[in-house]
């Protein structure tokens, strides 16, 4: 059974370097994000992104996350993949959890979600989630 939740993250460090200069403002970066979430998640995470910025001043993102929490009492880690984009001061990603990433209480976990966020401000996730047995199915 899927059970529907919201939570937030702050980012609590960001990290980031550009890799390689396009031209016409344009550039590929990498960074290196920690954060703490509330709510249905409750714990912290460290994320990498790959990020590719636009001379306009929008940017598109695939990222790997590694989160250590407790969700409904349950506690280990697992890992998300994110993909997303920047735009209009709003940065929004689609991910999932990566089937088998998971350990110790949160082993069979899976799911997917999003989030919304304006720069500085805590994320607004949106999580699909379920404990399923054959979690790398």
């Amino acid at each position: 059974m899927s059970i529907e939740s919201k939570c937030i993250f702050q980012i609590t460090g960001w990290d980031e370097k550009t890799y390689q200069e396009i031209g016409d403002n344009a550039k590929l970066t990498n960074a290196k994000v920690t954060q703490s979430y509330s709510g249905a998640i409750e714990g912290t995470s460290t994320t990498e992104y790959l990020m590719s910025y636009t001379g306009h001043g929008t940017a598109n993102f695939v990222g790997l996350e590694r989160v250590s929490a407790t969700i409904e009492g349950k506690s280990g880690t697992f890992v998300i993949q994110h993909v997303g984009s920047f735009s209009e001061g709003k940065a929004r990603s689609s991910w999932s959890i990566i089937p088998g990433s998971g350990t110790e209480g949160l082993a069979c976990l899976c799911g997917k979600g999003s989030f919304v966020a304006g720069h500085g401000e805590p994320a607004q996730v949106s999580l699909t989630y379920s404990f399923a047995p054959n979690a790398l199915t």
